[in-house]
């Protein structure tokens, strides 16, 4: 099994799912131009991350992939303890994390995606900036007395990790949010986390 990442992108979340597994994988970490470069493309003509190679099966999509090393390593627990409703509350986290919260950060990594006058930029930022805030309380107030997101750690925790990360280099407020503060300091410690931060070069 072979994992292309980019470092901080949200394949990082797939590659600590990955460390969480305890089982051997392959790593291949690309940048922007290697992710779109001839032996790439063939792998993911989008020439985007992240991408899963499992013999000659290729997946896509983070969720999909996050979803599918939880089905062929079910030891480890990243879509719960094999019930339904354990699997439907992952589902229902790492949905919020990838439907929700990932695409609220996109008007502040290319504003010019959503608007053509440079001059309103920031304020498009700043618009985000408030939806991804507001979407982190949601965060917040559902770690509140919990440890992870569906109760039990899960495939939901590390992309939601990574979006913090995101949140903090990109000018997010994050006062307050107490509950999100200790779930990125236990995130932090985890060695699977430090794993995958250290192979990316982002320890």
């Amino acid at each position: 099994m072979k994992l292309y990442t980019k470092p901080g992108a949200c394949s990082t979340a797939v590659h600590i799912d990955l460390c969480w597994t305890g089982q051997p994988f392959e790593l291949e970490v690309l940048d922007a131009t290697t992710m779109k470069a001839p032996a790439y493309l063939a792998i993911n003509p989008a020439g985007a991350v992240p991408a899963l190679v499992d013999g000659d099966f290729v997946l896509t999509q983070n969720a999909a992939i996050v979803g599918y090393i939880a089905d062929r390593f079910p030891q480890a627990g990243l879509a719960g303890d094999g019930s339904a409703r354990q699997r439907a509350e992952a589902n229902r986290w790492l949905s919020f994390v990838n439907s929700d919260l990932h695409p609220a950060f996109k008007p502040i990594f290319g504003p010019g995606n959503y608007i053509g006058d440079e001059a309103q930029f920031d304020a498009v930022k700043a618009a985000a900036r408030k939806r991804v805030r507001s979407l982190l309380e949601t965060a917040d107030a559902r770690l509140q007395g919990r440890d992870w997101l569906a109760g039990f750690r899960s495939y939901a925790d590390p992309y939601l990790f990574i979006t913090l990360r995101w949140a903090g280099r990109t000018g997010v407020d994050l006062a307050g949010l107490d509950a999100l503060a200790a779930f990125a300091a236990r995130m932090d410690a985890d060695p699977g986390v430090q794993q995958a931060l250290k192979a990316e070069g982002l320890a």
